[in-house]
């Protein structure tokens, strides 16, 4: 049996222990084979001499993201405790601001896996973004094409997503195009929102250097010096999602999101999406980053949702 005695000195200790020591009884719950203790100043462990050696890793790692932020969340804490190397270790610490947004809101990269995300987006042209609805693949993938066209590497932004609901045809909805169009499109206009102010939004989408549209409206185009998003993609067909990967321009940046446990198509007809993750999983000019109920950055709840369907649909599996 060994010991180890940890000084917590030159940070805050009530940062550290967080809200009625929530993250200090993450931290004794990721170590169950080490009886962890803390008083003051001074954390107390005793057990392996392994499992010590990593858990005083991780608190060094602790103190340090306190020291030069000031402030750590139940999330960042869990980041940190799950780092296994370097790399992770560096997506963790890396709080870069993708953009920033109205009223001077700042949009970063969450967790570990959205950091992933980001750092994907930088080095390839084409990205898939694959997880479950709550994860902010959508959000952050709008924040990314927001900071492109800040910067001028790209010339204008396309957001689109097949209206499946709609059965791509629209034509039974009452109103104009834009507003059958609308309650499908909503989600990308909600990200929008927040990255630019309104009336540069809507003179933005005026002058189509933002256009938001059904992935139908894509079909014979060339999408060169954009950004282009292509959401909710395991309601695209085989031939959709065909058409639209090779609509991919010069100097294009294309991200493309979805969920593959949610495709709304008929029966029998196979998603695009996971077509496309199968065929093209090999072409390393390619970007894949697979994102889990980890990534969640709704509420607390949705993460113990998503938990609760998988286990029922795995024991429906099984069964």
């Amino acid at each position: 049996m060994f010991e180890l005695s940890y000084d917590l000195s030159g940070i805050d200790t009530k940062v550290f222990y967080g809200v009625q020591n929530q993250n200090f009884n993450l931290l004794k719950s990721s170590f169950p084979t080490l009886k962890i203790t803390g008083r003051d100043n001074y954390i107390f462990a005793m057990g392996n001499q392994e499992a010590l050696d990593i858990l005083k890793t991780r608190l060094d790692d602790l103190r340090s993201f306190i020291s030069d932020h000031h402030s750590i969340t139940i999330k960042d804490v869990e980041n940190i405790l799950a780092i296994k190397n370097e790399d992770e270790k560096r997506l963790v610490f890396d709080q870069d601001i993708i953009v920033k947004g109205v009223n001077g809101k700042t949009i970063k990269a969450k967790t570990t896996n959205l950091k992933k995300l980001v750092r994907e987006s930088e080095v390839k042209d084409m990205v898939f973004a694959i997880g479950p609805a709550g994860t902010g693949k959508t959000y952050t993938s709008v924040a990314l094409a927001a900071r492109a066209l800040r910067d001028k590497e790209v010339k204008r932004i396309i957001l689109t997503r097949p209206a499946v609901e709609a059965g791509e045809s629209l034509g039974f909805l009452p109103g104009d195009l834009k507003e059958k169009l609308d309650p499908y499109l909503q989600p990308l206009y909600d990200a929008l929102r927040d990255m630019f102010p309104h009336e540069k939004l809507e003179g933005y989408i005026e002058k189509k250097v933002i256009e938001v549209a059904p992935l139908a409206f894509m079909r014979g185009r060339t999408l060169d010096e954009a950004f282009v998003i292509l959401d909710e993609a395991q309601n695209t067909t085989h031939s959709q999602m065909k058409m639209f990967l090779t609509r991919m321009g010069l100097n294009a940046k294309f991200i493309i999101t979805g969920d593959p446990s949610q495709v709304d198509l008929p029966l029998r007809q196979k998603s695009g999406l996971k077509e496309a993750m199968r065929i093209l999983k090999d072409v390393k000019e390619i970007g894949f980053v697979h994102l889990t109920e980890e990534d969640v950055v709704r509420h607390p709840v949705v993460r113990k949702i998503i938990n609760a369907y998988n286990s029922e649909e795995k024991r429906m599996r099984d069964d």
